[in-house]
């Protein structure tokens, strides 16, 4: 679908059950329709180097994988997936009638003041939520598919991506930023390369897993029993990862919020459920993916910096650009001291 048709769905389509709009949401790779009863969820007909959206083929495939790999962690959230049809010149989600222009993942719509991002904004977490996440996440990843097979030095080729925002972003945000991802890129290899015998037994002991490869807390609700949501399935290489990766993105998250403190307690809770860090050799790896989650951070706000629709969009999008660039920065310095 285009941007026009989506307006034209918002302000005049038909949706399911007499569901009434509220609101649109537009990230960098979808389009969500947030109604009184469900949420639709569009992905925006686009390709990067790590995602192909390009036909109505492959939306389709991607949104009935969204629904099947995000119902292992979710209850009764992710419904299924429905056509977007248009008859005459009027559009509908659902129906029977009409040429299929695209595809909707349909998800029953959840209280957003629960989301962990809120919460964390209003610093309303407790301790107890960090425990129950903390048990979730161990008890999927306890059970979830292991991965014996795995190119497991492309997160240095991973993180080597951001290298092709230096020009947009020395241009459009001023300072040290492509002297931070230089440096990071180079620390990141060294890094590598003294730790290819660690990542091999963490490969061979099964600690690489099909996770849900997007843990931060914009994708967690902290309900009755949390939520998390949204995982990647537009890949699978970026979801297939190592255990402390996954859970290094959340702990990343919390401490972007300036809540280090939450970090060392959801790192201390999940560890002692689903031990994952035993050496000061994993410890620094988790520091190193820290590093890496920020990166990408980076890297997804500098591309929502140059899809955004109005000046504001992207000047917080590059201020939360700059922000990843330098946690990013400080973890590596962490790690610096060892080579």
């Amino acid at each position: 679908m285009t941007k026009d048709l989506v307006n034209e769905l918002v302000l005049q389509g038909q949706f399911p059950q007499s569901d009434r709009f509220v609101e649109l949401l537009e990230t960098h790779i979808s389009w969500v329709i947030i109604c009184d009863r469900y949420v639709y969820k569009i992905k925006r007909p686009i390709q990067y180097s790590f995602l192909d959206f390009s036909t109505l083929k492959k939306r389709k495939f991607y949104c009935e994988r969204e629904v099947v790999l995000n119902q292992r962690l979710t209850d009764n959230i992710y419904l299924d997936i429905l056509p977007i049809r248009k008859h005459e010149n009027n559009l509908t989600i659902g129906g029977e009638h009409g040429e299929t222009v695209d595809y909707a993942v349909r998800m029953r719509k959840v209280d957003r003041t629960r989301q962990m991002d809120v919460l964390l904004t209003n610093n309303n977490i407790s301790d107890f939520d960090l425990l129950k996440l903390a048990e979730k996440m161990a008890d999927f990843h306890s059970t979830t598919e292991i991965i014996f097979r795995k190119n497991i030095l492309d997160v240095q080729e991973k993180f080597v991506d951001l290298e092709a925002e230096k020009s947009f972003l020395d241009e459009q945000l001023p300072g040290d930023s492509c002297a931070i991802i230089a440096h990071a890129i180079n620390v990141s290899q060294q890094f590598i390369d003294t730790s290819k015998e660690l990542l091999a037994s963490r490969l061979n002991d099964g600690l690489f897993r099909d996770c849900h490869g997007d843990l931060h807390s914009r994708n967690i609700f902290l309900l009755s029993s949390p939520q998390p949501f949204d995982c990647i399935e537009f890949n699978d290489d970026l979801r297939q990862i190592d255990i402390l990766n996954e859970i290094a993105f959340l702990c990343m998250d919390l401490e972007a919020f300036g809540r280090h403190d939450l970090s060392d307690l959801f790192l201390k809770y999940y560890n002692g459920k689903f031990p994952c860090i035993k050496t000061d050799e994993e410890q620094r790896l988790f520091t190193y993916y820290k590093s890496y989650r920020a990166n990408i951070r980076a890297k997804v706000n500098s591309l929502r910096a140059r899809s955004a629709f109005n000046n504001r969009e992207k000047v917080v999008a590059l201020a939360e650009t700059g922000k990843y660039l330098h946690l990013m920065n400080g973890y590596l310095k962490e790690l610096e001291s060892i080579f």
